[in-house]
Protein backbone atom coordinates (compact mmCIF):
# COMPACT_ATOMS: atom_id res chain seq x y z
CA UNK A 1 0.00 0.00 0.00
CA UNK A 2 1.01 3.79 -0.66
CA UNK A 3 2.25 5.53 1.64
CA UNK A 4 -0.06 8.74 3.21
CA UNK A 5 0.08 11.79 2.49
CA UNK A 6 -0.31 14.19 5.34
CA UNK A 7 -0.35 17.99 4.38
CA UNK A 8 -1.01 21.25 6.36
CA UNK A 9 -3.77 23.27 5.74
CA UNK A 10 -3.14 26.09 3.14
CA UNK A 11 0.09 24.65 2.20
CA UNK A 12 0.85 24.90 -1.41
CA UNK A 13 1.30 20.68 -0.80
CA UNK A 14 1.46 19.31 -4.92
CA UNK A 15 4.73 21.55 -5.42
CA UNK A 16 6.66 20.44 -1.44
CA UNK A 17 7.27 17.21 0.38
CA UNK A 18 4.61 16.01 2.94
CA UNK A 19 4.76 17.70 6.39
CA UNK A 20 5.23 15.55 9.47
CA UNK A 21 2.37 14.49 11.29
CA UNK A 22 1.40 14.38 15.11
CA UNK A 23 1.90 10.59 14.07
CA UNK A 24 5.75 10.73 13.94
CA UNK A 25 6.15 11.97 17.06
CA UNK A 26 4.02 9.28 18.94
CA UNK A 27 6.68 7.15 20.90
CA UNK A 28 8.18 9.98 21.91
CA UNK A 29 8.85 9.89 25.95
CA UNK A 30 7.48 12.87 26.79
CA UNK A 31 3.93 11.94 24.66
CA UNK A 32 1.55 11.20 26.33
CA UNK A 33 0.54 7.19 27.00
CA UNK A 34 -3.38 8.05 25.43
CA UNK A 35 -1.32 9.65 21.80
CA UNK A 36 1.74 7.12 22.37
CA UNK A 37 -0.73 3.92 22.51
CA UNK A 38 -3.17 5.30 19.53
CA UNK A 39 -4.04 2.52 17.12
CA UNK A 40 -2.19 2.63 14.05
CA UNK A 41 -4.08 0.11 12.08
CA UNK A 42 -7.88 -1.47 11.98
CA UNK A 43 -6.16 -4.57 13.17
CA UNK A 44 -5.25 -2.44 16.84
CA UNK A 45 -8.24 -0.63 16.97
CA UNK A 46 -10.46 -2.17 20.19
CA UNK A 47 -14.52 -2.11 20.27
CA UNK A 48 -16.55 -0.64 17.80
CA UNK A 49 -17.51 -4.58 16.41
CA UNK A 50 -20.56 -2.94 15.13
CA UNK A 51 -18.82 -0.60 12.09
CA UNK A 52 -15.33 -2.11 12.38
CA UNK A 53 -15.87 -5.98 12.46
CA UNK A 54 -15.17 -7.97 9.19
CA UNK A 55 -17.48 -7.09 6.85
CA UNK A 56 -18.78 -4.56 8.07
CA UNK A 57 -19.28 -0.82 5.79
CA UNK A 58 -16.77 1.33 7.84
CA UNK A 59 -13.77 -1.46 7.70
CA UNK A 60 -14.82 -2.31 3.84
CA UNK A 61 -14.15 1.45 3.20
CA UNK A 62 -11.04 1.70 4.86
CA UNK A 63 -9.71 -1.69 3.26
CA UNK A 64 -11.19 -0.94 0.01
CA UNK A 65 -10.07 2.48 -0.13
CA UNK A 66 -13.15 3.62 -1.65
CA UNK A 67 -14.74 6.69 -0.07
CA UNK A 68 -17.88 8.70 0.16
CA UNK A 69 -18.33 12.19 2.54
CA UNK A 70 -18.92 10.71 6.05
CA UNK A 71 -19.80 11.95 9.77
CA UNK A 72 -18.31 9.92 12.63
CA UNK A 73 -19.43 10.79 16.08
CA UNK A 74 -19.00 10.19 19.29
CA UNK A 75 -18.84 10.50 23.37
CA UNK A 76 -15.13 11.42 24.02
CA UNK A 77 -12.30 8.66 24.48
CA UNK A 78 -14.11 6.47 21.86
CA UNK A 79 -11.64 6.96 18.56
CA UNK A 80 -12.93 9.32 16.14
CA UNK A 81 -9.52 10.81 15.73
CA UNK A 82 -7.64 7.33 16.23
CA UNK A 83 -9.91 5.97 13.39
CA UNK A 84 -9.14 9.49 10.94
CA UNK A 85 -5.67 8.53 11.63
CA UNK A 86 -5.62 5.18 10.63
CA UNK A 87 -8.08 6.25 7.56
CA UNK A 88 -5.17 8.68 6.82
CA UNK A 89 -2.54 5.66 7.11
CA UNK A 90 -4.97 3.47 4.80
CA UNK A 91 -5.49 5.67 1.93
CA UNK A 92 -4.00 6.71 -1.08
CA UNK A 93 -5.64 9.69 -1.31
CA UNK A 94 -3.59 13.59 0.32
CA UNK A 95 -4.76 14.19 3.62
CA UNK A 96 -5.57 17.49 5.03
CA UNK A 97 -6.32 17.26 8.86
CA UNK A 98 -8.35 20.61 9.86
CA UNK A 99 -9.72 21.66 13.69
CA UNK A 100 -12.74 23.79 13.21
CA UNK A 101 -11.79 25.65 16.42
CA UNK A 102 -9.32 27.56 14.77
CA UNK A 103 -10.54 27.28 11.35
CA UNK A 104 -11.88 29.99 9.21
CA UNK A 105 -13.94 30.37 5.76
CA UNK A 106 -10.98 32.37 3.98
CA UNK A 107 -8.95 29.05 4.66
CA UNK A 108 -11.27 26.68 3.86
CA UNK A 109 -11.25 28.23 0.14
CA UNK A 110 -7.71 27.83 0.10
CA UNK A 111 -7.84 24.26 1.51
CA UNK A 112 -10.66 23.63 -1.30
CA UNK A 113 -8.72 25.74 -4.20
CA UNK A 114 -5.80 23.37 -3.71
CA UNK A 115 -7.70 20.18 -3.25
CA UNK A 116 -9.35 20.94 -7.39
CA UNK A 117 -5.74 21.89 -8.90
CA UNK A 118 -4.41 19.05 -7.12
CA UNK A 119 -7.15 16.77 -8.65
CA UNK A 120 -6.62 18.07 -11.84
CA UNK A 121 -2.82 18.17 -12.37
CA UNK A 122 -1.93 14.62 -10.38
CA UNK A 123 -5.66 12.99 -10.46
CA UNK A 124 -5.41 12.97 -6.32
CA UNK A 125 -8.19 12.74 -4.17
CA UNK A 126 -8.29 14.89 -1.57
CA UNK A 127 -9.62 13.60 2.35
CA UNK A 128 -10.50 16.60 4.46
CA UNK A 129 -10.85 15.60 7.98
CA UNK A 130 -12.73 18.16 10.26
CA UNK A 131 -12.18 17.63 14.00
CA UNK A 132 -15.34 18.90 15.83
CA UNK A 133 -17.31 19.89 12.73
CA UNK A 134 -19.86 20.79 14.87
CA UNK A 135 -18.22 24.33 15.38
CA UNK A 136 -18.41 25.21 12.00
CA UNK A 137 -21.00 27.76 11.60
CA UNK A 138 -23.30 27.82 8.63
CA UNK A 139 -21.43 29.90 6.52
CA UNK A 140 -18.45 27.18 7.11
CA UNK A 141 -20.46 24.45 6.23
CA UNK A 142 -22.31 25.89 3.07
CA UNK A 143 -18.60 26.64 2.09
CA UNK A 144 -18.01 23.11 1.84
CA UNK A 145 -20.70 21.82 0.24
CA UNK A 146 -20.49 22.64 -3.22
CA UNK A 147 -17.06 20.62 -3.40
CA UNK A 148 -18.10 17.72 -1.18
CA UNK A 149 -21.36 17.67 -3.86
CA UNK A 150 -18.91 17.44 -7.02
CA UNK A 151 -16.27 15.36 -5.69
CA UNK A 152 -13.34 17.88 -5.17
CA UNK A 153 -12.81 16.89 -1.83
CA UNK A 154 -13.85 13.89 0.26
CA UNK A 155 -15.13 15.07 3.72
CA UNK A 156 -14.67 13.16 6.96
CA UNK A 157 -16.15 14.94 10.39
CA UNK A 158 -15.63 14.38 13.91
CA UNK A 159 -17.65 15.47 16.02
CA UNK A 160 -19.25 14.70 20.13
CA UNK A 161 -22.70 16.32 18.88
CA UNK A 162 -25.79 14.36 17.50
CA UNK A 163 -25.12 15.41 13.42
CA UNK A 164 -28.88 15.77 13.05
CA UNK A 165 -28.61 19.25 14.84
CA UNK A 166 -25.06 20.19 14.93
CA UNK A 167 -24.71 19.71 10.66
CA UNK A 168 -26.61 21.46 7.97
CA UNK A 169 -29.38 19.46 6.12
CA UNK A 170 -28.03 19.21 2.82
CA UNK A 171 -24.40 18.45 4.40
CA UNK A 172 -25.38 15.38 6.40
CA UNK A 173 -27.28 14.46 2.97
CA UNK A 174 -24.27 13.76 0.94
CA UNK A 175 -22.55 12.27 3.84
CA UNK A 176 -22.78 9.09 5.43
CA UNK A 177 -23.11 8.71 8.99
CA UNK A 178 -21.24 6.72 11.77
CA UNK A 179 -22.28 6.41 15.40
CA UNK A 180 -18.96 5.50 17.64
CA UNK A 181 -20.43 3.91 21.13
CA UNK A 182 -18.66 4.62 24.66
CA UNK A 183 -16.34 1.24 25.23
CA UNK A 184 -16.87 -1.20 27.03
CA UNK A 185 -14.96 -2.31 30.50
CA UNK A 186 -13.77 -5.34 28.85
CA UNK A 187 -12.20 -3.38 25.51
CA UNK A 188 -10.71 -0.73 28.21
CA UNK A 189 -9.25 -3.37 30.10
CA UNK A 190 -7.53 -5.11 26.56
CA UNK A 191 -6.04 -1.38 25.82
CA UNK A 192 -4.68 -0.98 29.49
CA UNK A 193 -2.74 -4.66 29.31
CA UNK A 194 -1.75 -3.63 25.77
CA UNK A 195 -0.08 -0.44 26.97
CA UNK A 196 1.60 -2.07 30.42
CA UNK A 197 2.63 -5.07 27.96
CA UNK A 198 4.12 -2.79 24.82
CA UNK A 199 7.52 -2.33 24.73
CA UNK A 200 7.46 0.79 22.37
CA UNK A 201 4.84 2.90 22.77
CA UNK A 202 3.84 1.45 26.67
CA UNK A 203 5.78 0.10 29.67
CA UNK A 204 6.70 -3.40 28.06
CA UNK A 205 10.19 -2.39 29.42
CA UNK A 206 9.13 -1.67 33.02
CA UNK A 207 9.05 -3.61 35.93
CA UNK A 208 5.37 -3.57 36.41
CA UNK A 209 2.89 -5.52 38.24
CA UNK A 210 -0.96 -5.29 38.59
CA UNK A 211 -4.04 -6.68 39.78
CA UNK A 212 -7.29 -6.93 37.42
CA UNK A 213 -9.54 -5.25 39.94
CA UNK A 214 -7.53 -2.57 39.73
CA UNK A 215 -7.46 -2.63 35.54
CA UNK A 216 -11.21 -3.08 36.08
CA UNK A 217 -11.58 -0.10 38.29
CA UNK A 218 -9.84 1.81 35.89
CA UNK A 219 -12.10 1.00 32.89
CA UNK A 220 -15.01 1.91 35.39
CA UNK A 221 -14.36 5.40 35.98
CA UNK A 222 -13.41 6.08 32.58
CA UNK A 223 -16.86 4.89 31.69
CA UNK A 224 -16.64 4.27 27.77
CA UNK A 225 -13.42 6.93 27.39
CA UNK A 226 -10.43 5.37 26.09
CA UNK A 227 -7.96 8.24 26.82
CA UNK A 228 -9.31 8.72 30.39
CA UNK A 229 -8.49 5.15 31.27
CA UNK A 230 -4.86 5.38 29.72
CA UNK A 231 -4.19 8.91 31.37
CA UNK A 232 -5.56 7.41 34.78
CA UNK A 233 -2.60 4.15 34.04
CA UNK A 234 -0.19 7.17 33.57
CA UNK A 235 -0.64 8.51 36.58
CA UNK A 236 -1.06 5.89 38.30
CA UNK A 237 2.84 4.02 37.01
CA UNK A 238 4.01 7.55 37.19
CA UNK A 239 3.56 8.44 41.06
CA UNK A 240 3.87 4.67 42.51
CA UNK A 241 7.06 4.08 43.81
CA UNK A 242 8.87 1.21 42.80
CA UNK A 243 9.59 -1.23 45.54
CA UNK A 244 13.09 -2.79 46.34
CA UNK A 245 13.22 -4.50 43.46
CA UNK A 246 12.03 -2.27 41.54
CA UNK A 247 8.91 -3.34 40.52
CA UNK A 248 5.75 -0.56 40.76
CA UNK A 249 2.39 -2.18 41.80
CA UNK A 250 -0.87 -1.20 40.16
CA UNK A 251 -3.11 -2.17 42.71
CA UNK A 252 -6.91 -1.55 43.87
CA UNK A 253 -5.77 1.50 45.71
CA UNK A 254 -3.34 3.48 43.18
CA UNK A 255 -6.26 2.83 40.35
CA UNK A 256 -8.60 4.81 43.27
CA UNK A 257 -6.08 7.55 43.69
CA UNK A 258 -5.04 7.89 39.69
CA UNK A 259 -9.01 8.24 38.89
CA UNK A 260 -10.11 10.13 41.49
CA UNK A 261 -13.86 10.98 40.84
CA UNK A 262 -15.68 8.94 38.23
CA UNK A 263 -15.94 10.73 34.71
CA UNK A 264 -19.76 10.64 33.74
CA UNK A 265 -19.93 11.93 30.70
CA UNK A 266 -23.01 13.90 30.30
CA UNK A 267 -23.54 17.02 28.29
CA UNK A 268 -26.13 20.13 29.14
CA UNK A 269 -27.85 20.57 26.25
CA UNK A 270 -27.95 18.23 23.80
CA UNK A 271 -28.12 14.32 23.36
CA UNK A 272 -26.66 12.65 26.48
CA UNK A 273 -28.91 15.32 28.35
CA UNK A 274 -31.62 14.67 26.34
CA UNK A 275 -31.40 10.75 26.23
CA UNK A 276 -30.68 10.70 29.86
CA UNK A 277 -33.81 12.42 30.69
CA UNK A 278 -35.96 10.09 28.23
CA UNK A 279 -34.61 6.98 29.80
CA UNK A 280 -35.78 8.40 33.17
CA UNK A 281 -38.86 9.27 32.45
CA UNK A 282 -39.64 6.31 30.82
CA UNK A 283 -38.51 4.45 33.51
CA UNK A 284 -40.90 6.19 35.79
CA UNK A 285 -43.44 5.52 33.32
CA UNK A 286 -43.03 2.16 33.17
CA UNK A 287 -42.85 1.53 36.83
CA UNK A 288 -39.38 0.12 37.62
CA UNK A 289 -38.14 2.30 40.27
CA UNK A 290 -34.78 1.18 40.63
CA UNK A 291 -34.05 2.19 37.20
CA UNK A 292 -35.41 5.03 37.77
CA UNK A 293 -33.36 6.38 40.70
CA UNK A 294 -30.55 5.16 38.88
CA UNK A 295 -31.51 7.53 36.09
CA UNK A 296 -32.17 10.15 38.47
CA UNK A 297 -28.35 9.51 40.29
CA UNK A 298 -26.39 9.83 37.42
CA UNK A 299 -28.05 13.23 36.30
CA UNK A 300 -27.67 14.49 40.19
CA UNK A 301 -23.76 13.18 39.43
CA UNK A 302 -23.30 15.00 36.46
CA UNK A 303 -24.75 18.11 37.82
CA UNK A 304 -27.85 18.16 36.51
CA UNK A 305 -30.38 21.58 37.30
CA UNK A 306 -33.14 19.55 40.00
CA UNK A 307 -35.47 22.00 38.87
CA UNK A 308 -35.11 20.57 35.48
CA UNK A 309 -35.89 17.37 36.76
CA UNK A 310 -38.64 18.27 38.91
CA UNK A 311 -40.30 20.35 36.13
CA UNK A 312 -39.95 17.15 34.04
CA UNK A 313 -41.96 14.93 36.82
CA UNK A 314 -44.61 17.35 37.51
CA UNK A 315 -46.08 16.73 33.29
CA UNK A 316 -45.31 13.55 34.44
CA UNK A 317 -47.35 13.41 37.42
CA UNK A 318 -50.75 14.88 35.42
CA UNK A 319 -49.72 13.17 32.05
CA UNK A 320 -49.02 9.09 33.48
CA UNK A 321 -50.58 9.49 36.20
CA UNK A 322 -53.39 11.36 36.26
CA UNK A 323 -56.39 10.57 38.37
CA UNK A 324 -55.16 7.34 38.90
CA UNK A 325 -53.46 9.15 41.71
CA UNK A 326 -53.95 12.25 41.66
CA UNK A 327 -51.69 12.95 45.12
CA UNK A 328 -48.59 12.51 42.89
CA UNK A 329 -49.34 15.96 41.06
CA UNK A 330 -49.77 17.14 44.72
CA UNK A 331 -46.50 15.54 46.23
CA UNK A 332 -44.86 16.50 42.63
CA UNK A 333 -45.37 20.24 43.03
CA UNK A 334 -44.87 20.15 47.26
CA UNK A 335 -41.35 19.17 45.76
CA UNK A 336 -40.82 21.90 43.74
CA UNK A 337 -41.41 23.89 46.62
CA UNK A 338 -39.12 22.15 48.40
CA UNK A 339 -36.50 22.12 46.43
CA UNK A 340 -36.55 26.00 45.58
CA UNK A 341 -36.14 25.76 49.96
CA UNK A 342 -33.50 23.18 50.24
CA UNK A 343 -31.41 23.46 47.03
CA UNK A 344 -28.67 20.48 46.57
CA UNK A 345 -27.22 18.31 48.00
CA UNK A 346 -30.73 18.27 50.34
CA UNK A 347 -32.64 18.16 46.90
CA UNK A 348 -31.77 14.57 45.97
CA UNK A 349 -34.23 13.46 49.33
CA UNK A 350 -36.63 14.98 48.07
CA UNK A 351 -36.03 13.81 44.29
CA UNK A 352 -35.53 10.73 45.39
CA UNK A 353 -39.17 10.72 47.10
CA UNK A 354 -41.29 11.44 44.89
CA UNK A 355 -39.39 9.23 41.78
CA UNK A 356 -39.97 5.98 44.31
CA UNK A 357 -43.67 7.67 45.19
CA UNK A 358 -44.52 8.19 41.46
CA UNK A 359 -42.66 5.10 39.63
CA UNK A 360 -44.63 2.45 41.93
CA UNK A 361 -48.15 5.03 41.78
CA UNK A 362 -50.64 3.30 39.54
CA UNK A 363 -50.57 4.77 36.01
CA UNK A 364 -53.08 6.03 33.76
CA UNK A 365 -53.20 8.56 31.05
CA UNK A 366 -56.94 9.23 30.33
CA UNK A 367 -56.65 12.94 31.14
CA UNK A 368 -54.26 13.51 29.29
CA UNK A 369 -56.33 11.44 26.22
CA UNK A 370 -59.30 13.61 26.83
CA UNK A 371 -57.38 17.18 26.45
CA UNK A 372 -55.40 15.80 22.95
CA UNK A 373 -58.73 14.55 21.51
CA UNK A 374 -60.59 18.04 22.68
CA UNK A 375 -58.29 19.90 21.11
CA UNK A 376 -58.58 17.56 17.98
CA UNK A 377 -61.63 18.17 17.90
CA UNK A 378 -62.16 22.08 18.24
CA UNK A 379 -58.85 21.76 15.55
CA UNK A 380 -60.84 19.66 12.95
CA UNK A 381 -64.37 18.87 14.26
CA UNK A 382 -67.49 21.74 13.57
CA UNK A 383 -67.09 24.95 15.39
CA UNK A 384 -69.41 24.37 19.01
CA UNK A 385 -71.54 27.43 19.65
CA UNK A 386 -72.50 28.19 22.97
CA UNK A 387 -75.80 27.28 24.03
CA UNK A 388 -78.00 30.08 24.66
CA UNK A 389 -78.68 29.44 28.67
CA UNK A 390 -75.06 28.91 28.92
CA UNK A 391 -74.44 32.69 27.98
CA UNK A 392 -73.23 35.13 30.55
CA UNK A 393 -75.89 37.08 31.89
CA UNK A 394 -74.10 38.97 34.17
CA UNK A 395 -74.10 42.30 31.80
CA UNK A 396 -76.66 45.14 31.15
CA UNK A 397 -79.32 43.94 28.18
CA UNK A 398 -78.11 40.04 28.54
CA UNK A 399 -82.00 39.18 29.14
CA UNK A 400 -82.99 41.78 25.82
CA UNK A 401 -80.71 38.80 23.71
CA UNK A 402 -81.82 36.39 25.46
CA UNK A 403 -78.88 34.96 27.35
CA UNK A 404 -78.76 32.72 30.36
CA UNK A 405 -82.47 31.87 29.85
CA UNK A 406 -83.24 28.77 31.18
CA UNK A 407 -80.13 28.02 32.70
CA UNK A 408 -80.83 25.42 36.11
CA UNK A 409 -78.70 26.39 39.22
CA UNK A 410 -78.18 22.80 40.13
CA UNK A 411 -77.25 23.04 43.75
CA UNK A 412 -81.05 24.82 44.11
CA UNK A 413 -82.68 22.33 41.91
CA UNK A 414 -81.18 18.96 42.06
CA UNK A 415 -79.13 19.42 45.56
CA UNK A 416 -75.90 17.28 44.26
CA UNK A 417 -78.19 14.38 42.74
CA UNK A 418 -75.84 12.54 40.70
CA UNK A 419 -77.25 12.95 36.70
CA UNK A 420 -80.31 15.50 37.29
CA UNK A 421 -78.45 18.43 35.64
CA UNK A 422 -77.01 16.57 32.76
CA UNK A 423 -80.47 14.98 32.16
CA UNK A 424 -82.32 18.48 32.39
CA UNK A 425 -79.89 20.43 30.71
CA UNK A 426 -77.44 20.43 27.86
CA UNK A 427 -73.78 21.70 28.00
CA UNK A 428 -72.90 21.07 24.42
CA UNK A 429 -75.42 20.63 21.57
CA UNK A 430 -73.12 17.47 20.01
CA UNK A 431 -72.73 14.65 22.56
CA UNK A 432 -69.33 14.01 23.11
CA UNK A 433 -66.84 11.71 25.05
CA UNK A 434 -63.37 12.60 25.79
CA UNK A 435 -62.52 11.62 29.66
CA UNK A 436 -62.49 7.27 29.41
CA UNK A 437 -61.55 6.60 33.05
CA UNK A 438 -59.40 3.67 33.26
CA UNK A 439 -60.12 0.57 36.28
CA UNK A 440 -56.89 1.98 38.32
CA UNK A 441 -55.96 3.13 41.14
CA UNK A 442 -58.48 6.24 42.24
CA UNK A 443 -59.83 6.44 38.74
CA UNK A 444 -61.82 3.46 39.41
CA UNK A 445 -64.11 4.96 41.34
CA UNK A 446 -64.16 8.30 39.12
CA UNK A 447 -64.79 5.65 36.17
CA UNK A 448 -67.83 4.43 38.67
CA UNK A 449 -68.40 8.18 39.76
CA UNK A 450 -69.58 8.65 35.90
CA UNK A 451 -71.48 5.94 35.11
CA UNK A 452 -73.26 7.12 38.06
CA UNK A 453 -73.98 10.16 36.49
CA UNK A 454 -74.72 8.82 32.87
CA UNK A 455 -76.85 6.66 34.62
CA UNK A 456 -78.77 9.56 36.64
CA UNK A 457 -79.17 11.25 32.72
CA UNK A 458 -80.85 8.25 31.35
CA UNK A 459 -77.62 7.40 29.59
CA UNK A 460 -76.47 4.41 31.21
CA UNK A 461 -73.57 3.02 29.37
Amino acid sequence: MQSPKSFAPGQDDFFQDAVPSASDHESDAGTPLAVRMRPRNLDEIVGQDHLLAPGKLLRRSVQSDRWTSMIIYGPPGSGKTTLARVISRETRSVFVPLNAVTSNVAELRKIILEAVQRRKKKGEKTILFVDEIHRFNKGQQDVLMPDVECGNVVLIGATTHNPSFAINGPLLSRSVIFELKPLEIDSLIKILKTALGDPERGYGNQRIEHIESALKHIAVCASGDARRALTALEVGVATTKPDAQGVIHITEEVAQESCQRRLVYYDGDEDYHYDTISAFIKSVRGSDVNAAVYWLAKMLYAGEDPRFIIRRLIILASEDIGNADPQGLVIACAALQGIEFVGMPEARILLAQVVTYLALAPKSNASYRAIEEALTDVKEGKAEEVPQHLKDASYKGAEKLGRGQGYVYSHDVYQGKSGAALRDQRYLDSPKEFYRPNDIGFEKILKERLKEIKGGAGKVT
